[in-house]
């Protein structure tokens, strides 16, 4: 896991840097077919062909590969056959084979290679890959993949890089620390997955030009205030406007300081501590 930098051949090459891809074990090696499914591109656009998510379209044609993060098979072990790459998110993936003979993906935390023995269930050891309910897992380890609801899948900590802590367990419910230090507190039948999730380089990676945005499907953004007032609350005006009034959505949602979380959601209740905003402090 690391960052390879391009020689400045050109403006666009000039700072930019890719991964090494040091993790992966065959670049060659084809995704497994059974575990792939073509999904069509919308393009930002709603059953009616308007665009509700803007600066959406393009992008370089890709499978998705179907990731086990139910992770429901107890009992059986697999091994890990290979550490892929995966253009549909920041994390690489592990395909596994139970002895069955089941294949399935699953996301590849750190000090997970191919060769090693993954388990799900309540009984297995705590080691790296090993899935498990959080009533089982000691105090103070690292795990990803957590379910929100028992057997709905992994829901939290799945980006490339993060990791949340095993707090304690108390009864049906357990307090997780999450990446963004909100404490939470979710039932003890949920399951997560031991250990940090790899590629921890990725957030280190520099596009260096804007085409490379447009191969993940990025299209342009315009700001709004080089926009014509009929675009934009924030346009007009002769010559170079600061815009005149707080930074805000082209429908006129202000864009800073809010709160961005709703008042009256339900899960609200199994949060202990709040995550710490940068500029504002606590958040409530």
């Amino acid at each position: 896991m690391g960052v390879r930098f391009y020689k400045p051949t050109s403006p666009g090459r000039r700072g930019a840097s890719v991964s090494d891809f040091a993790e992966i074990t065959d670049k060659k090696k084809k995704p497994e077919k059974s575990l792939l499914v073509r999904l069509k591109k919308h393009s930002g656009r709603n059953n009616q062909g308007k665009i509700t998510v803007r600066h959406r379209g393009g992008g370089h044609r890709k499978m998705y590969r179907i990731i086990d993060f139910k992770r429901k098979k107890e009992g059986v072990p697999a091994k890990v056959i290979s550490i892929e790459y995966d253009p549909n998110r920041s994390a690489r993936i592990a395909l596994i084979q139970y002895e069955d003979g089941e294949k399935a993906y699953i996301l590849a935390p750190i000090g997970l290679v191919a060769g090693d023995t993954v388990e799900n269930g309540p009984d297995v050891e705590p080691k790296v890959g090993n899935c498990m309910p959080l009533s089982a897992i000691p105090q103070g380890t690292e795990i990803h993949n957590i379910e929100m609801q028992p057997g709905r899948g992994g829901q939290l900590v799945r980006g490339a890089g993060t990791v949340a802590i095993m707090n304690a367990t108390e009864g049906s419910w357990a307090q997780v620390t999450l990446p963004s230090g909100e404490v939470r507190r979710l039932p003890s039948a949920c399951k997560a997955t031991i250990g940090q999730v790899g590629n921890t380089d990725h957030n280190k990676i520099v596009l260096g030009k804007a085409g490379r945005k447009r191969w993940m499907g990025r299209r342009p953004k315009v700001r709004g205030t080089v926009m014509n007032p009929v675009s934009h609350p924030m346009g007009g005006g002769e010559g170079r406007n600061s815009g005149g009034r707080h930074p805000c959505s082209p429908t006129g949602v202000l864009a800073k300081g809010g709160r961005t979380r709703k008042r009256r959601k339900a899960s609200s209740r199994a949060i202990i501590r709040r995550r710490k905003s940068r500029r504002y402090g606590q958040l409530k």
